[in-house]
């Protein structure tokens, strides 16, 4: 009896080694064959692009995704191999939250690199760089020429696009909070000065002045005599960004950035978009992502 019962026991305990022994092959399989997000996105073909309309940086036009950080986005993935673009339209204050959930693979809309921001993404080197603009109604009646203009003044109105940079701009330059509304895209800022619900709007430079262009209206004008305000973020360094657990796929996006700024096709395809392929370029480590994310730039 206790000879059959030993033999039970030492059966049961082989087929538990062997159970454990086939777990631990498969995990290592599973692990072998699911590879990084590099080499995903590269078997594939294919990335996934978050967007917001926001010309010249990325905007859709007749179905077709365009912009400088959509050119600079393309010619990047093309030299790690990967050269088909899903674009995907959010919202501005939508873009980090879909590449932290993972809808996106990367968001390209020369998005301005600060520290709060690097603390929910991982940010590329500096693809470019970029001042603010204003838009009054035509005329403007109101002589607001800087943010200082729109501080002194607590009658007026300013409108800007729901989480871009302007916000913290505009307070830190005195604007108090009462006096800013958001929107959510650049379009909707300009039908609020339009319809009188705001005084002014602000954004990118290149941003307001090529929306107006488009919205071919006489209502609005274009502040030539804007004056930069002499604040931390002014000019905006802006990247492209991914998720903080997507590291490697960043680094390898940074060093074929990096080559493309030496041989020159990062400022022609700033050109080719609007922007000076000199004023809005931003050498190798000229200013550097870390310094950018740390506030030390």
């Amino acid at each position: 009896m206790k000879k059959l019962l030993y033999v039970l026991l030492l059966a049961s305990f082989l087929m538990l080694l062997t159970a454990c022994g086939g777990s631990d092959d498969t995990a290592s399989g599973e692990d072998e064959g699911s590879g990084s997000t590099l080499e995903q996105l590269q078997e594939d073909g294919s990335v996934t692009i978050g967007f917001a309309n926001e010309a010249p940086y990325a905007y859709e036009e007749d179905g077709e995704l365009k912009g400088a950080s959509v050119d600079i986005a393309k010619a990047v993935f093309a030299e790690l191999g990967i050269d088909e673009m899903d674009s995907q339209l959010s919202e501005w204050g939508q873009l980090i939250p879909g590449v932290q959930a993972g809808q996106f693979d990367v968001i390209t809309a020369g998005m301005a690199i600060n520290p709060d921001r690097c603390e929910n993404a991982a940010f590329s080197e500096p693809t470019m760089q970029y001042g603010e603009g204003l838009i009054v109604e035509a005329g403007n009646p109101l002589g607001i020429e800087s943010y200082e203009d729109i501080a002194n003044n607590p009658d007026v109105t300013v409108v800007v696009m729901e989480g871009a940079t302007e916000i913290e701009f505009l307070k830190s330059e005195g604007v108090s909070e009462d006096q800013i509304q958001t929107a959510p895209d650049i379009p909707a800022t300009f039908s609020a000065v339009q319809s009188g619900r705001a005084n002014v709007t602000t954004g990118t430079e290149m941003t307001v002045k090529m929306a107006l262009e488009s919205a071919d209206t006489d209502a609005l004008e274009f502040v030539e005599s804007f004056e930069q305000p002499d604040i931390e973020g002014v000019p905006s360094y802006g990247g492209a960004a991914f998720s903080l657990e997507n590291t490697e796929l960043r680094d390898a996006y940074n060093e074929k950035l990096a080559e493309l700024k030496e041989d020159g096709t990062i400022s022609e395809l700033l050109e080719e978009n609007g922007f000076n392929g000199e004023t809005n370029f931003v050498p190798v480590d000229a200013v550097t992502t870390e310094a950018l994310c740390s506030g030390e730039a």
